[in-house]
């Protein structure tokens, strides 16, 4: 197998198209446990719980930083970035073939210097190396492998590599760059302008005109794609894509569109009685590997959890549906079980494996269960369609439903009550039993941006289900974002763990918050939280705000500079971070009425535009800006001493189409202060700055909306 083999780079125009080291056993120093392993390297003294997972490894593994690259340039070797995270199955499987084998290992050390990257702590350098590998394959995951020059500039890479190609391709890059290395220098040139170029987003100098019409349009992209079956789009593996099916439900509500709204409903309904959904302990998994929601890959990360709360939450507004209320409450359990610490933090993620096995933890043989569930059993078996539609590999079972509770009820011959008495008792049984076992790996960092998402699910739950523990839980995390994860400049921290906030805030960081403080006062009427959500989004664009383009960088201009500047445009599980501040100043410049943040956010969607027209299903986020946009949008401003009762109440209808705000007292807010606040409390519908005539009731509020 050759290099050149290995590195065919389509290039047209000048732009790419998608089509170790020496041993130094620990310098930084070793610890009293680092002695009782044969290896340990620089990663010993890092926080990160991924890049502890190989800080024994017989690699020479260094962090990203400084110091590598100085010594590839002083040695003349080539870089390898080596990227993954703490619950990748595939990534723990290359470690055990290849990085934990002292002959790989050897090759590594003597050839190459070895940088090993949390994708989760340092997103912008994934986000160089993914379009990289990408660039060069095609494709993209985890692990991810890219080989760099000393300067940082990507010559190959790929994802996972079995051993022998593994050995293979470190030899055969190592002797071209040995013999060739203008060859090698070539490629890195040629790859690094197309790394620079891509995903670049261009300023769109046509005024912003935007239709429903045009959302209509791509509504009927996405519909082609839709599974009729069994939800979700119609491929595997399949991903929940929260703020896809978030953007239908809200377009299914305002175009009156049954054929959506259906599609939605079946999608939650598959996800919330499929193996992706923990039946136990509740919470989702990453994705299901099949087309039937069956087969997770069973990590569990808190984004996606967080994200399907807020969409549970807001479809059981919409139909009042008691599954939906069930998913909400019992993921929200797990959450508080299993992922968060006593301060608040809540913790990245869950592994995939357990004893070296994925799936190990959650999955259950028939004996197993009866074992555990004695007379009980006959109605699990039932219940959770073991050994029929719940079977599994090596006689295991992954439990699943074929039904909600009203048509399990039917099929078993009980109420809905004596089911859902029966199945508790069976849950309880089993959890009591499952917590006995050797659990998966607990990615304990806690990161900025998903904590804020957790933040906006825990305030849709209060709103949603009256659920004060949620608000707490979503007044300690916020107040430990701002106060631990606050930098001197004002800006945020990234990552914090063990006490410590570390890495310059992401603009994801700065989107997630912002919105996460905008829902906490929509939840509250405290006009502190809109204060710091103005702070942070002058913060943001001070210092991520690209004006030539009108989009914003991932990265502050008080980073140091990588090789590219990345603009994150596209949304994926996660919404990108341009999609997200797009969102937060349009709902900030309405409280606040800053048309300055509105248009921001207006240059950026039109930027955009031409990108969903191509492929919707990648803007789900951006979409849900559009419809704030073509819909009409009401500010619900509610003064008097029962504002915030009536503010209850409201959470109990779907208006995916406006924001809320109040006081019972004085405001500085400018929707507010010009509303006399008397001794009843009235609800002011508004629209475009105009007020209808007020009311005194929810549901004569709710008239003026319809």
């Amino acid at each position: 197998m050759s290099f050149a083999k290995l590195s065919g780079i389509a290039l047209i125009s000048g732009t790419m198209l998608v089509p170790g080291c020496e041993s130094t056993n620990g310098g930084n120093g070793t610890t009293d446990q680092d002695t009782m392993h044969a290896h340990t390297n620089r990663l010993s003294q890092e926080s990160s719980p991924y890049l502890l997972q190989h800080a024994h490894n017989p690699v020479d593994w260094y962090p990203w930083g400084d110091e590598a690259f100085a010594k590839a340039k002083a040695e003349n070797k080539l870089v390898l970035v080596s990227i993954g995270y703490s619950s990748c199955h595939w990534c723990h499987v290359m470690e055990r073939e290849s990085f934990e084998n002292d002959s790989v290992a050897k090759v590594m050390n003597e050839r190459f210097v070895c940088i090993k990257v949390d994708r989760e702590e340092r997103p912008d350098v994934d986000q160089i190396y993914m379009t990289a590998v990408q660039l060069m394959t095609g494709r993209g995951g985890w692990p991810l492998n890219c080989f760099t020059l000393a300067d940082g500039r990507p010559v190959y890479g790929g994802t996972y590599f079995p051993p022998e190609q593994w050995t293979q391709l470190l030899s055969d890059l190592s002797e071209t760059w040995k013999t060739d290395p203008k060859k090698v220098t070539g490629y890195a040139e040629r790859l690094h302008q197309g790394v620079r170029e891509s995903d670049l987003v261009q300023l769109n100098t046509a005024p912003p005109h935007f239709t429903r019409k045009q959302v209509s349009r791509l509504v009927q992209v996405m519909d082609s794609t839709f599974d009729r079956t069994d939800g979700g789009m119609d491929h595997a593996p399949k991903f929940p894509m929260p703020n896809n099916w978030q953007f239908l439900l809200r377009y299914g509500r305002l175009a009156n569109d049954t054929n959506v709204d259906a599609q939605v409903h079946l999608t939650l309904h598959k996800m919330a009685l499929g193996g992706i959904y923990d039946q136990i302990g509740g919470g989702f998994a990453r994705y299901s590997v099949d087309g039937l929601w069956k087969v997770p890959h069973f990590e569990k990360m808190l984004y996606d959890n967080a994200q399907l709360v807020s969409l549970y939450c807001e479809a059981y507004r919409a139909v009042k549906d008691p599954l939906y209320k069930d998913v909400v409450e019992r993921t929200l359990g797990f959450i508080e079980r299993e992922m968060m610490s006593a301060e608040g933090a809540c913790y990245s993620a869950l592994d995939a494996d357990s004893e070296g096995e994925e799936g190990r933890f959650y999955v259950w043989t028939k004996e197993e269960l009866q074992r555990v569930l004695g007379e009980d059993f006959a109605f699990a078996e039932k219940y959770y369609s073991i050994g029929r539609a719940a079977a599994w590999e090596h006689g295991t079972n992954i439990l699943l439903r074929e039904g909600d509770d009203t048509f399990m009820a039917r099929q078993l011959g009980l109420s809905v009550e004596e089911l859902r008495a029966r199945a508790t008792r069976v849950n309880d049984l089993l959890l009591a039993e499952r917590s006995e076992r050797v659990r998966p790996g607990l990615d304990d960092k806690s990161l900025t941006s998903w904590n804020a998402l957790m933040v906006m699910a825990w305030c849709d739950a209060y709103g949603t289900l009256g659920d004060h523990r949620s608000l707490e839980h979503a007044r300690k995390t916020m107040g430990l974002i701002l106060t631990k994860c606050r930098r001197e400049e004002g800006g945020l921290s990234h990552n914090y763990k063990d006490g410590k906030a570390s890495i310059n805030g992401y603009l994801e960081d700065y989107g997630f918050t912002i919105e996460a403080l905008l829902a906490l006062y929509s939840a509250t009427f405290e006009e502190h939280w809109v204060t710091e959500a103005r702070a942070l989004a002058d913060h943001a664009i001070a210092h991520f705000l690209d004006r030539s383009t009108g989009m914003f960088w991932f990265t502050s201009d008080l980073d140091p500079p990588l090789i590219a500047r990345k603009a994150e445009v596209m949304d994926n599980v996660i919404p990108s971070s341009n999609s997200s501040m797009c969102k937060a100043l349009f709902i900030l410049g309405h409280l606040l009425d800053e048309q300055d943040y509105i248009g921001i956010g207006t240059r950026q969607l039109n930027n955009v535009e031409p990108g969903m027209e191509r492929y919707p299903s990648g803007y789900g986020n951006w979409m849900q800006a559009m419809l704030m946009r073509v819909y009409p949008w009401y500010e619900v401003a509610i003064t008097g001493p029962q504002a915030l009762e009536l503010r209850k109440e409201f959470g109990t209808h779907y208006v995916p189409n406006a924001i809320f705000l109040g006081t019972v007292g004085t405001s500085e807010l400018p929707l507010l202060a010009e509303k006399t606040v008397g001794a009843s409390t009235t609800i002011f519908v508004c629209e475009n700055k105009v007020c209808r005539l007020p009311v005194n009731t929810v549901s004569g509020a709710m008239a003026l909306m319809e």
